[in-house]
């Protein structure tokens, strides 16, 4: 069993015990976190309609709140004038890991 859930903007395969990075959410180290569903397939059965998918929630709990992503470095170069800019910038990540699809 598997589902596909919103979190942070994007959408994420999940099945209970796997572990997800997602955007920065509120939560801390510890707390639980549930995710709104988009689509469910539990086998053959494959659950997309929004009233089905109302009752189902996929929830987690928070194993790291303080991650970041890859160093991105971004330069800024213009010809003949002198100008050139480098930047760096690491997004801040949550870690969960799923516990429950129900």
């Amino acid at each position: 069993m598997y589902a596909i859930v919103k979190a942070g903007g994007h959408q994420e395969k999940v099945q209970v015990g796997d572990q997800i990075t997602v955007n920065r959410l509120a939560a801390r180290k510890g707390e639980s976190v549930e995710f709104p569903v988009a689509l469910v397939v539990d086998g053959s059965k494959v659950t997309m309609a929004a009233k089905d998918l109302a009752k189902i929630s996929v929830k987690g709990e928070v194993v790291d709140d303080e991650a970041k992503g890859p160093k991105i470095n971004i330069q800024k170069f213009k010809n003949k004038t002198g100008v050139a800019r480098r930047k760096g910038h690491r997004q801040k990540q949550t870690v969960v890991r799923i516990t429950a699809i129900a």
